[in-house]
């Protein structure tokens, strides 16, 4: 059994504007959630849903885990960067070196994402969305290869990297040093058990694999909150 990875979810002060600009960077639709938040549906073989949630806490620090968006070339990385902008993003420091050929930038709400140059090879079999790349332990990340059922693509010095049997993007994670944590994820992974398994069967499953149930106040009904080894939240949803 594994479970799926149904949607990564934003926390957003106005789940609107930061859903439209996301769909407009992505070439997504939105559509009807059927609560509070706001669904993106992928036009390409992302293979998962993003959600925006709405939340009235304010962004603090840098997110765990950001975008990468992939080029296919110096014009094409212009233009990505060109539109980001045009819709709300903004030029952000986060210590990049000049030397660097990808671009950083935050969304409307602060949420940083980079837009990677041409010649990237580690992403070069990706589509737009090249990587969800994480600060994560390499524990965490034999913790998700396991959860997800995808396999390791990249084990080296600490750093691990999986991806979908599917295609679509990578999830990567940096290892050590790995910042701490001061507070709940901005963004975080909804789950859905497999087609043969059950919300408390998957939960179980999980727990096995080195995550812990938390408890982070009101929540939906039929989401069960957790976190893996590194304390990252994410939720597992009821059964479909």
């Amino acid at each position: 059994m594994t479970a799926q990875l149904v949607a990564l979810c934003f926390d957003a002060n106005d789940p609107l504007r930061l859903s439209r600009f996301w769909a407009g960077v992505l070439g997504w639709e939105l559509a009807d959630d059927p609560h509070d938040g706001i669904t993106l549906l992928p036009s390409d073989d992302t293979g998962f849903r993003i959600r925006c949630l709405p939340t009235q806490e304010k962004k603090t620090g840098q997110n765990q885990m950001h975008f990468d968006l992939t080029s296919t070339s110096l014009e094409d990385q212009r233009q990505t960067v060109a539109k980001a902008l045009e819709l709300g993003a903004r030029h952000i420091d986060i210590g990049q070196r000049p030397e660097e050929d990808h671009v950083v930038l935050a969304d409307p709400e602060g949420n940083e994402f980079c837009v990677i140059g041409p010649d990237n090879k580690f992403l070069a079999d990706c589509g737009f969305v090249g990587a969800l790349a994480c600060d994560g332990s390499q524990e965490v990340g034999y913790f998700w290869s396991e959860a997800l059922g995808w396999p390791l693509v990249w084990d080296q010095d600490q750093e691990t990297a999986i991806r979908s049997p599917h295609g679509g993007p990578k999830i990567t994670w940096g290892g050590p040093p790995v910042a701490p944590k001061t507070g709940k994820n901005r963004l975080h992974f909804d789950l859905a058990p497999s087609p043969q398994g059950d919300q408390q069967a998957e939960v179980d499953r999980l727990v096995s694999l080195g995550a812990t149930r938390i408890d982070v106040g009101p929540r939906e009904v039929g989401r069960v909150m957790m976190a893996d080894p590194d304390g990252n939240e994410f939720c597992v949803l009821a059964s479909r």
